[in-house]
Order: structure tokens, then sequence, then C-alpha cells
């Protein structure tokens, strides 16, 4: 058997590790690399246009199948490009191997050309980043890099100069078994033995849940049935705990709707699960506290804890339920789920009339359709800006329908990115980019790898000409709106001048057989739709300290109206509330 160079062998061990594909762009340093995945079978290289893209689009796959995922860039210019994706990947807690290839090893600190420092340029979004200076590390740094991405869920890059990579690897070299899967964190018997007892005694408990509750709705369901506890969520949240919840108050936050932010306010205890929820001006002051997280730096960043509790969500609530006095008292739950539905009712009604005849074209109405028409087990990645605000108040959750934005890092122009990592997880699952102009033309190079590769997303362009979250930002600070307006081509065309399916829609009427006729297109497809840029109106109860940070005034400007099929479920989960 021919003996391996170093390239041949981290190829290797990623296959080991589960690794399918690696996103990137060619280019000398990192050449030994590629060529060794070339003439690998079981594993892919995949050409995007942008190394910015290969990080999201491996993010959104470790999101998506909750295995690693792998990227790479060359040395200087093209690794840096790979520095935003990695930020939003890191802080999604997704599984991703970076890899940075470097200049020539007997160059580095001299100046040479495209010379930059990964090792310090990749600390602040890695859980472990260090560099392959001598073939001998191998394959141990490699292994190391791998566990820290799946063990600690988050990002680790390895920094290796092109010349390293072609050296022969060492014989007789140690490689163990990798780490491939997280442990569960069960709590100690005295914390659940605290909060057992702080859950006893409130009178009114409420559930604020985050993307830590995924894989334990049942649990939470049971616990809320124990405890009579009205049930908010974040934004990441809703994908795992809003669907088939009958003590559902909606989502607190930049975003928020319902009674959420009531129930998490006029509690005895609340209950923060699996949530690093940002923004604590929505949290309050006044009442008892517990945070249940698996990640036990989380715990207390946004509030003062009465209990901190470090731990997996459904091993700590599997723990918890049995032991938990069952409250008989259903008041508080009964009363925000009125509120909860009258919050729904009364709003929307300013987005049910004649919004088929509005020209230019409401989104809310376009998220509504979309809603509708898409699969039961969709995958939607959603732009930052207007869009996350479609995607949090149209999407309907089911179990088997995910939605992936970068919902913590707010990064433009990761949508469609993240589309085509999904898609690359099965070509037969429906994936949806709801991308903004502003995001969609920041990569929209990116496009060409959907037809390169034949991927059939589909691109729901929302299309207003404007960086429409930018400008509200500016009207509510009382700035005039400047640098925000796009003067845009005909997206449509472009798609079928790239070999897509391409069409654009201006009125309403036209929207759902436009719709129908995407999704049934067999490859990729992009739906240019020409919407209102002045859809919102500024609701109540917001204060000016919730105005701080990520576009505060989104949440000052969040719709009055538009929730889509959430104020059916309100009514569903009415009927649970006794009649006087």
């Amino acid at each position: 058997m021919a003996k391996q160079n170093v390239s041949e062998q981290f190829v290797d061990i990623l296959v080991r590790a589960g690794v399918k594909r690696m996103y990137g762009v060619v280019g000398d340093s990192l050449n030994p690399v590629v060529d060794a995945i070339r003439r690998n079978r079981d594993i892919d290289w995949i050409q995007v246009r942008h190394e910015e893209t290969a990080a999201f689009a491996a993010g959104a796959e470790a999101q998506i199948t909750g295995s690693l995922a792998a990227c790479a860039g060359s040395c200087g210019p093209g690794n840096l490009h790979l520095i935003n994706g990695l930020y939003d990947a890191h802080r999604s807690m997704a599984p991703v191997l970076a890899l940075a290839s470097h200049i020539p090893s007997s160059e580095i600190g001299l100046g040479y050309f495209q010379e930059t420092h990964p090792e310090l340029l990749f600390q602040e979004c890695s859980h472990y980043n260090e560099m392959i200076s001598n073939p001998q590390q191998m394959p141990r740094l490699l292994q190391t890099a791998i566990q820290h991405a799946i063990g600690r869920g988050g990002v680790s890059v390895v920094t290796m100069p092109g010349d390293i990579a072609s050296q022969p690897a060492p014989e007789k070299s140690i490689e163990h078994a990798l780490v491939t899967s997280r442990p569960t964190v069960r709590p100690g018997d005295e914390e659940i033995d605290k909060l057992c007892r702080m859950a006893d005694e409130a009178k009114r408990v409420t559930l604020f849940c985050g993307s830590g509750t995924a894989g334990a709705h049942a649990e939470v369901m049971e616990f809320a049935e124990r405890v009579k506890a009205p049930v908010g969520h974040a934004l990441r949240g809703k994908e795992w705990i809003q669907y088939d919840n009958p003590y559902d108050v909606g989502m607190s936050g930049l975003l928020g709707y319902g009674a959420a932010y009531e129930a998490t306010n006029e509690c005895d205890l609340l209950i923060l699960l699996g949530t690093d929820f940002p923004y604590n001006a929505f949290l309050p002051t006044d009442v008892k506290i517990v945070q249940v997280d698996v990640r036990p730096e989380h715990l207390g960043r946004r509030s003062k804890l009465d209990l901190a509790v470090w731990g997996d969500v459904r091993e700590t609530l599997r723990c918890l339920t049995p032991r938990v006095k069952a409250k008989n008292d259903r008041k508080f739950l009964d009363r925000m789920l009125k509120k909860h539905a009258e919050a729904l009712e009364g709003v929307v009604k300013a987005y049910t009339r004649k919004v088929e005849k509005h020209v230019p074209i409401h989104p809310e109405y376009v998220a509504s359709v979309l809603d509708e028409l898409a699969d039961d087990d969709a995958v939607f990645t959603v732009d930052t800006g207007m869009c996350n605000v479609w995607a949090a108040r149209y999407l309907s959750p089911n179990g088997k329908r995910r939605v992936i934005g970068s919902f913590s890092h707010g990064s433009m122009a990761n949508a469609l990115p993240q589309a085509i990592g999904a898609q690359f997880t099965d070509r037969n699952r429906q994936v949806v980019s709801m991308s903004g102009d502003g995001g969609f033309t920041m990569l929209m190079g990116d496009f060409l790898t959907l037809v390169q590769y034949d991927l059939p997303v589909k691109v729901v362009l929302f299309n207003n000409s404007s960086l429409s979250m930018v400008e509200l930002e500016m009207l509510v600070a009382g700035l005039p709106s400047f640098g925000t307006s796009n003067k845009n081509p005909d997206f449509a065309a472009v798609a079928r001048a790239c070999g897509a399916y391409g069409v654009r829609v201006e009125k309403p009427k036209q929207l759902e057989s436009a719709l129908k006729d995407a999704f049934k297109h067999k490859g990729p497809a992009l739906v240019d739709v020409v919407t209102d840029p002045n859809a919102l109106s500024i609701p109540p109860k917001i204060s000016a300290d919730m105005v701080t940070g990520f576009a505060l005034s989104a949440s000052k400007i969040v719709l009055d109206g538009g929730v889509g099929r959430m104020v059916q479920m309100a009514r569903s989960n009415l009927r649970n509330v006794p009649r006087p």
C-alpha cells in the first residue's frame, strides 16, 4: 500500500468522522487537500463561488444533520472569506471543521504574499484553533479539532501550510475512535430538588423555550400540563416547541407577538429552557428565574438567576416532572391563553382586508401563501432583516419542518448559502430560501452553484428594492433614510440567463400559481416577488430600553398584524379554557 501524505490522511480522518462533503474554493495552498478529496470516493468537493457561502453551507448542513460538516479556504484572502459564516455556525452551535490553508511554512512571519495569521483571526469564532506546523502532529491535532467541534457544539479551525499538506504522513501515527455524537447531561439531585421546591411553591409558572428544547417537545408539554404553565418561545425555539402546543402564548423579543411578554412578566416563577435569549429588556426583573442549559457558560448571562441548572432540557424535565406536585389551578394559564388569542385576533384584521388585491404585494401575503403551499417537511432558510419577521409570524412549524437563519449572528446574505448546504443533505426534500433583495444580491454569485449542481432550491425573493430593516431603524431614530435604496434588475430574467427557472410576480393574483409552478420545477427556481416596502406599522408596549441592539427599531415597527395560521391555533387552544 502506497504511503499516505498528510492531505490524504487528513481527508481519511474527516471521512471517518462522518463528513460527506467539503465546501470551498480551490487554490494554491489548498490544492493538495482538494486533490486528495478528488481521489477519495467517500467525500465530495463542493465548488462554491465565494468562501463565505462555503461556511454558511457547512453550518446549515450541520444544523440539519446534527453531524460534522466541513469547509475550506486557501491561504490569506481565501480563508479570510470564511470568517462570517464561521461566526454564524459557531453561535448556532453547529459542528463545523474549517480548514484554513496557509502560506509555505518557511515563510510564515516574513511578510510573504497573501500572509495572514489564521490562528489569531479565527480565535473568537471557534472552540479550537491550531496550526499543523509539522506532519508529526497528524492525526492527533485533527482528531482533537473534530472532538471539540462535535463535543462542544461549534467551530474548530485547523490551519495547514500547503507544503506541510504535501509531505508524507507519519508512520505508526496514533488514530483512535472519534467522538461523533454528544452525550446527554443530567443535573445533580441537589439542583433537581431545588427546582422541584420552587415549582411547587410558585402559584404562576411560565416556561420560555429556546433551541435547546430540540428533541424535548413531549417533555416540555408534560411538564407544562403538570404545573399549568403557559409556554412562550424565542425565535430559535419556534420550530421545536410551537407545534401541537395547547399552552402556546407566542414569541417574545424583537419580533414577538401574542402574550409571551405578559406571561413571562406576570408569573411567580419563570423557567428558561435551553435559551440564550439575548434581549434582557424583555425579561422580568421582579420574578424568580430558573435557567436550564447544557452550556454552563450561558447560565445567568442575561438575567439574575435564582437557580442555575446545568443539564439537557429533556433529561432535566424527565427527572423533574414526576417529582413536582400537579397543580389544579388553571387561572393564570387560561388568562394568558385568552390574552394570546385576543392579541392575535385583534391584529389579524389589518392583514386580511383585500390583501389579495394590494399592489405592491403585501410581503405578509407572500409569506402566508408560501406557508400554505410548502411541503410539510420543507426546510426554510431565512435572510436576516424583514424576512425574519415573515418567518417568525407566518411559517407554521409541525415537528417536521426546519427553519434556519442567522438568528444569533444576524448576518445578511445567509439564506441562499444555507439553502445550498441544506439541499445537499437531501435532494428530494423541499428547500426554500426566503431571501431579501439586499441579502440575495450580496452573494448572488452563488445562485450559479445551484445551477452547476442542479440543486432544486426554490428562492422566493421578497423584492422591495431596499434595505428595509435598516430604513426602519433610521426612521425610528428620527433619521432620514439614506443609502438604503437598491436599483435592482429583473431577477427572474437573471435566473433564466443563469440557466434556472425564473418568474417575476407583480400582482397578488399571480402569486399562488407562480409558487406552485416553481415548486413543481425539478431544478433550481427563483420567484421574484415585488413587495410593498411600507408594510409595517408601530405596535404598542415597546419601551425605549427595548430598542437597543439588533434593530430594536424592528420591535418598534414590528407588525401590528399578520400572524398567519397562528391565530387558528390560538383559537383551538381556547377550547381547553373552561367556560364560566
